[in-house]
């Protein structure tokens, strides 16, 4: 099946106005914070990445009706069933009916402090030189990925500038499908508000996105 992700939906009209909720309200239940728990437990077995994690959520197909943590709680359960952790049927009943499946790490209540403080950095050495500099002028790439991206549609074939080159990161698109980290030339481009949004923009205004390098050509 070709992939789509429900998700892109940035620069789209028609999904009513965004409402602001109060700093620090975190959670609307009980079951939210739980969910939060599940998945950094589950992700911490290295059954999956984070870019797996991403792409099973934003092809959720009913997407579009999940509050944040049901999308969060639902793209779960898609990779443990995906991954061979459990069945569909045991997620129905509510329990075990087979022998767990080894993992190769298990989480541990006192270890959850130190590994958000520590983080995840996605930045690896550079084995190539950047392609682009800044001041130079780039357009992204045209054409829809056929698998998990973090090009938003919005930007596709876009023309902007390079302001910042950030290093060497984990390219999320090769991450997602299992192909290894990729690592690639990151940068963060500049684009005009007027060439992303038409008429409709702000005279003056402008759009920071950081995009790797398989993202970009000289324009």
């Amino acid at each position: 099946m070709p992939y789509v992700s429900h998700a892109d939906i940035g620069g789209r009209s028609g999904f009513g106005a965004v409402v602001p909720e109060p700093e620090g309200a975190v959670f609307h239940a009980t079951w939210e914070a739980r969910v939060l728990a599940l998945t950094i437990a589950l992700g911490a077995t290295g059954r999956w990445n984070l870019d797996m994690s991403r792409s099973a959520r934003e092809t959720l197909p009913d997407y579009l009706d999940l509050t944040y943590y049901e999308i969060w709680l639902h793209g779960l359960e898609k990779l443990l069933i995906d991954k061979g952790l459990v069945t569909s049927d045991e997620l129905s009943a509510g329990c075990a009916r087979l022998a767990p499946v080894p993992v190769d790490r298990v989480l541990k209540a006192d270890q959850v402090a130190a590994l958000l403080a520590k983080g995840a950095p996605t930045e690896r050495a550079s084995v190539t030189p950047a392609r682009f500099k800044p001041g130079q002028r780039v357009r992204t790439r045209r054409t829809p990925a056929e698998h998990h991206t973090r090009l938003p549609g919005y930007v596709r074939g876009k023309r902007g500038v390079v302001e910042r080159v950030l290093g060497t990161h984990v390219f999320a698109d090769s991450h997602a499908q299992g192909a290894g980290e990729d690592p690639q030339w990151l940068y963060t481009v500049v684009f005009d508000a007027a060439e992303l949004w038409g008429s409709e923009a702000k005279p003056g205004h402008s759009v920071s996105f950081d995009a790797w390098e398989p993202y970009l050509e000289a324009a």
